[in-house]
């Protein structure tokens, strides 16, 4: 009955998007065809300044497209928020109401084991670790997800921040390490030694944007792209990378010797020995080449992580055995497990998951591990 009320909600809420499209517009036209939708955009109204080029299938109205456009026109906005909805009906609320199972009543996905190049987990038929957690339409999905029988909560426990505590093992930058072993909110720690500001004067603006530069140190993110992601200038994106590397130069010097190390070798390796072999590394492209650059300075540090969570699962399940209790692993979603409960248990399975968690490895910093609890999925994120 939920998942009927959530799906009639959002084929309502998709009515309502096309009739505001179509007003805007001033015509009626299939917006989830690229060839009318670029029609629209880039002719009729003259969107993109000239500078979007058509090419013999069309336009380009792909999601990048679309983002750089978004100030020119309220129409922009609500066709990315279209294409959102459309999408979260058929993938979740269409394709997962198919796959449930009706002897169980329960959705039953499949693990992969070797798919991903990190050695992350995926998951498939369906995908549960693509469910959005972060907007509100996501949540609603997310809120369809309940224990089952015999059980009352569902409790999440994820890894705080363990890519960026990976990368401060990993490169012993000193100043890294001391932030997390301070228990320092990180982002600020970061925005105060890029800004050059008090830790206490960090303001909001300054944490989301030393946000974005930290985890896009992870993935070799580039001044261009940070540009992009923040909407500021390339120069001053390129200051805030530069500063970063100024304050925490074992970083620097960590990420430089691992692209050094992968192109003596044509492959990276994990903290627990894990290869990943990057022969585009010798291509003659330059993107080709770069591309493999980045994966060489992600992939020890994801793949870590990958290999760690994989390592408290093993402890959890193992740990929630020897005690004897009904309360089980339901999923992993990368950094996240997620269990159900019973109410008496919940303080039990709390502590048993920290422990077997944050004792997953002994690095340089701590794991910290964030566990909440609810009557769904949503409300145990």
């Amino acid at each position: 009955a939920a998942l009927e009320h959530e799906r009639a909600a959002a084929t309502e809420r998709i009515d309502a998007l096309a009739r505001e499209i179509h007003t805007l517009a001033g015509t009626e036209f299939n917006i989830s065809s690229p060839k009318q939708l670029g029609e629209i955009l880039f002719e009729q109204l003259g969107l993109g300044d000239g500078k979007v080029k058509k090419t013999k299938t069309g336009y380009s109205t792909n999601a990048e497209t679309l983002e750089g456009l978004r100030d020119q026109h309220p129409i922009i906005d609500k066709v990315l928020t279209y294409r959102m909805w459309t999408k979260l009906r058929s993938t979740y609320l269409d394709g997962i109401g198919a796959l449930i199972r009706p002897a169980t009543g329960r959705v039953h996905t499949s693990f992969n084991q070797t798919v991903t190049a990190t050695g992350r987990l995926s998951s498939s038929d369906p995908n549960l670790q693509n469910i959005p957690v972060r907007t509100e339409e996501g949540r609603a999905v997310r809120a369809l997800f309940t224990p089952g029988e015999g059980y009352d909560a569902l409790l999440s426990a994820d890894y705080s921040q363990i890519e960026l505590r990976i990368l401060a093992h990993m490169s012993g930058d000193a100043t890294l390490i001391d932030a997390f072993r301070q228990g320092q909110d990180i982002h600020a720690r970061t925005a105060a030694e890029v800004f050059g500001v008090p830790l206490d004067a960090v303001t909001p603006e300054q944490r989301r944007r030393a946000k974005a530069v930290n985890f896009g140190i992870v993935y070799g993110l580039s001044d261009f792209g940070l540009a992009r992601d923040l909407g500021i200038g390339r120069r001053e994106a390129g200051g805030y990378i530069d500063r970063y590397f100024e304050r925490y130069h074992g970083v620097r010097a960590f990420l430089d010797k691992i692209v050094a190390d992968a192109h003596e070798n044509g492959y990276v390796t994990t903290l627990y020995g894990r290869r990943r072999a990057l022969p585009a590394l010798a291509s003659r492209n330059y993107m080709q080449r770069s591309f493999a650059e980045r994966m060489a300075m992600n992939t020890p540090i994801q793949g870590t992580a990958a290999d760690l969570i994989k390592i408290a699962m093993v402890r959890a399940y193992d740990a929630l055995q020897a005690a004897g209790v009904k309360s089980r692993i339901l999923l992993q979603v990368h950094d996240e497990l997620v269990l159900e409960v019973t109410t008496e248990e919940t303080e039990t399975v709390t502590e048993l998951l920290r422990t077997a968690m944050s004792g997953a490895a002994e690095l340089a910093v701590p794991l910290a591990v964030d566990v909440h609890r609810g009557k769904n999925w949503a409300e145990a994120k």
